[in-house]
C-alpha cells in the first residue's frame, strides 16, 4: 500500500490524471467493472471535467476520496451528508475530504485521513489507484484533487463527529446511473448543474458535477430527461461551479 501511495504522490502533469502502470498489482487486482474508470483516468484532461482550471498559483490545496466498493454484490460509492448545523454547505451530500494538513504527505494521504476522520473508514483496506486533474472551486478558492480508490477490504463506517457529518451514505452506482434519479439542479444564484436524487437528498454542486463526468467518461451514462429541473433552497450556496454538466 505505501509503495502505491508513494507512486501516486510523485510528479505529474497537473492538467491530467495519473494511474498506476497497467502491470502493477494495484490495477491488476481491481474488479473488472472498474476498468472503464481506469481507462478514463488515464486520458482525462482538466477541460473534460471543469470550466474552471486551477490558477497558475495560489488556491488552498485539498482533496476528496472517490471510494468505489462492492456491497452485497452491488458496486457502490461512499459519500457523506454534511451536518445541517455547519455554516457552509450544510446538509449537502459530498465526497469525504478536505484541506491538506502540514503533516499530510500529499493529496492521497489527505483524502484517506479526512475519510477516516469523517466516516471511521479503515484506510489500510483502501487501495488508491488514480488521481484526477486538479479542479478549481471559484467561490471558496480551493484547488481540489479527486483521488480514486478501491475499497478492497470493507470496514465499518458511520458518523464520527455529528458536528461535521449527519450521515454516511453507501450509494449503489446503479442508482446513480438510473435515468429516473438524474436531474438538473437550479439555484437562485443562476447556477444550473447536474444532480442526482438519493432518498430525500439532492446530490449537486461539485459532487454532482464530478459524478456526472465520471459516469459519462466511463461510458455508463444512460439517456435521461435533462428538462427534469429541481430547485434548491436559496439558503444553500452552490458548492461550486466546477465540474461541468
Amino acid at each position: 500500500m505505501s509503495a502505491d501511495i508513494a507512486f501516486l504522490e510523485g510528479p505529474r502533469d497537473q492538467a491530467r490524471g495519473l494511474v498506476l502502470d497497467a502491470q502493477s498489482p494495484t490495477i491488476a487486482q481491481l474488479p473488472q467493472w472498474l476498468a472503464p474508470v481506469v481507462a478514463a483516468a488515464r486520458t482525462v484532461t482538466v477541460d473534460e471535467l471543469t470550466r474552471f482550471p486551477p490558477p497558475a498559483s495560489g488556491g488552498r490545496k485539498s482533496s476528496v476520496l472517490m471510494l468505489f466498493g462492492d456491497h452485497q454484490g452491488k458496486s457502490e460509492l461512499l459519500l457523506i451528508e454534511r451536518s445541517h448545523d455547519m455554516r457552509s454547505h450544510s446538509g449537502q451530500p459530498a465526497f469525504p475530504g478536505g484541506a491538506l494538513d502540514p503533516t499530510d504527505s500529499g493529496v492521497v494521504a489527505a483524502a484517506l485521513r479526512e475519510a477516516e476522520e469523517e466516516t471511521g473508514l479503515d484506510p489500510t483496506g483502501v487501495r488508491p489507484f488514480a488521481v484526477m486533474p486538479d479542479l478549481f472551486v471559484p467561490p471558496s478558492g480551493f484547488v481540489v484533487t479527486p483521488v480514486l480508490a478501491w475499497w478492497e477490504v470493507p470496514s465499518a463506517v458511520g458518523v464520527v463527529d455529528a458536528g461535521e457529518v449527519a450521515d454516511v451514505l453507501r450509494i449503489p452506482i446503479d442508482h446513480l446511473i438510473n435515468p429516473a434519479n438524474r436531474v438538473r439542479v437550479r439555484h437562485p444564484s443562476g447556477y444550473v448543474g447536474a444532480g442526482f436524487i438519493f432518498n430525500d437528498l439532492v446530490i449537486w454542486g461539485f459532487t454532482g458535477g464530478l459524478l456526472d463526468r465520471i459516469i459519462a467518461l466511463a461510458g455508463w451514462e444512460q439517456p435521461w430527461d435533462q428538462s427534469n429541473m429541481v430547485d434548491v433552497d436559496e439558503s444553500r450556496e452552490p458548492f461550486d461551479e466546477g465540474p461541468q454538466a
